[in-house]
């Protein structure tokens, strides 16, 4: 197959004959461009974060685990497009400036996100960086350096390749498409020879068409787990769809009664486009793994990877939210909750994937939780989502679902039950948070024991009563 995007600003077309390439790797091997390092390959540290900009906008993104089909139609920027030793980006001086760089190893990578945030206007620096870890340095001199870059102007030649990609008018990027007869000469790629061809779909329909004639292919949305797949386990690619170019499953579409959000949504775009009518699930949405992941990871991937310690399933479930499933041309619905059969098994049917997920225009009474390890960039060892439907103080319906309790998401339904009818009083849920136990049989793992689960599990519902009386239940705040 063949690829063409901007490069450091230059037009580049690539033949690929296999598409499980990685960024990293044709970055380092192929390009000699160095500045990304290579270090954990999973989209944890950050040290190989590249610049990407496409018509939704830039974002950091892992070259490790971005595999080089995602490329097509955008701009790429690694750390030597972002300013050079004469004309170097007014985040790298400042990092020189404020002394951010120790062993350097992790600086590439941090001055990639901070260019990007630097881009975007952002100046939450504690966020951007919190897809880069730096062991030597520690942070503070590289947020000083952060603080002291934030008002210079943003290099042209960025915001020319920003401007022109959100308008869809980047005139040097080949307009053949992969293997088209107008495409300039390749540059050849010769690892993985006789890997299967790659497919590019441009529709939904040209998709649904395609995977139904090939039901054991992979499809390819933002690769987050994917990339983990060759760089961990090793897997050959085999046959994929890369997703990233059907427009019309990235749409969020709202009525008076729902919002509808496309597979392809990613968590960045899901998080943005419900912070006004969901915002507990925003907030948790900012805990999902990093910027850099968060940039390319989809609603629907998250979906169906089908982790049962998702981070979106439980609030989605306490959401009421249901599936658009498409096989062809035939489309159906189902309720998340009975999507996901036994651990990895779903109700999906071969060449069947998920096209839409739709849920509540409005869920005033819905809270998500996580609980990890670490605050940002990290696994949950329990998650949950809780909404409640209030008449005259009492309950009338409640959806509580949890992650990391069973083999898959899951409500308490014992529990829900038992709340009908009662006062949403901490008082009562301190009365029935042990019909949990009846509800799960958690597991031990090195995450989290399953006797801790459980009295977490317990000790969220009194956070949801506190959360609903008004009071701070924010796990960074400070109360006396």
């Amino acid at each position: 197959m063949q690829i063409s995007f901007l490069l450091n600003g230059e037009s580049t077309t690539v033949a690929l004959t296999d598409p499980g390439l990685t960024l990293l790797d044709w970055l380092r091997e192929t390009r000699g461009l160095t500045g990304s390092k290579e270090a954990c390959r999973e989209g944890d540290c950050g040290a190989c974060t590249v610049l990407l900009t496409d018509a939704a906008g830039s974002h950091p993104v892992n070259a490790c685990i971005t595999l080089m089909p995602q490329l097509h139609g955008k701009a790429l920027r690694s750390v030597e497009g972002i300013g050079t030793a004469a004309d170097p980006h007014p985040v790298q001086a400042a990092l020189v400036e404020h002394h951010g760089s120790q062993c350097g190893f992790c600086t590439p990578g941090i001055a990639v996100a901070l260019a990007a945030a630097h881009l975007n206007g952002d100046t939450d620096h504690d966020a951007a960086l919190a897809g880069n870890l730096c062991r030597c340095t520690g942070y503070a001199p590289i947020i000083r350096a952060a603080i002291a870059a934030q008002t210079a102007p943003v290099p042209a030649a960025l915001q020319a390749e920003a401007a022109s990609l959100a308008a869809s008018s980047l005139p040097e990027i080949p307009s053949g498409g992969p293997g088209g007869a107008d495409s300039p000469p390749a540059l050849q790629q010769s690892r993985g020879a006789g890997s299967p061809p790659a497919f590019l779909p441009k529709s939904v329909d040209e998709l649904a068409a395609w995977f139904l004639a090939n039901p054991e292919a992979t499809l390819v949305a933002g690769g987050t787990d994917v990339g983990l797949w060759i760089t961990k386990e090793l897997r050959p690619l085999g046959l994929a769809a890369f997703l990233h170019a059907c427009a019309d499953l990235q749409t969020v579409t709202r009525t008076a009664a729902e919002i509808r959000v496309g597979a392809g949504v990613t968590i960045a775009a899901l998080a943005a486009a419900i912070a006004e009518t969901h915002p507990s699930f925003a907030a948790l949405l900012a805990r999902f793994a990093s910027p850099q992941i968060r940039a390319m990871a989809t609603l629907g991937g998250n979906i169906a990877n089908g982790s049962p310690i998702a981070d979106t399933l439980p609030a989605l479930i306490a959401l009421g939210a249901r599936l658009h499933l498409r096989r062809g041309d035939a489309r159906r619905e189902l309720a998340l909750e009975d999507f996901y059969l036994d651990f990895r098994k779903q109700d999906r049917a071969p060449g069947e994937f998920i096209e839409a997920v739709t849920i509540p225009a409005r869920a005033p009474n819905l809270r998500s939780y996580k609980l990890s390890k670490r605050f940002d960039q990290d696994i949950s060892a329990l998650c949950a989502g809780f909404d409640l439907t209030l008449h005259k103080g009492r309950i009338s319906a409640a959806r509580f679902a949890f992650g990391g309790m069973a083999a898959v998401p899951k409500r308490a339904r014992v529990l829900e039950a038992a709340l009908a009818g009662q006062p949403a009083s901490e008082a009562t849920f301190a009365a029935l948070a042990p019909l949990l136990h009846d509800d799960f049989t958690p597991i031990d793992d090195l995450r989290a024991s399953a006797g801790y689960r459980m009295q977490a599990a317990q000790n969220l519902l009194l956070r949801y009563a506190r959360d609903l009386a008004g009071e701070a239940v924010n796990v960074l705040g400070v109360a006396p």
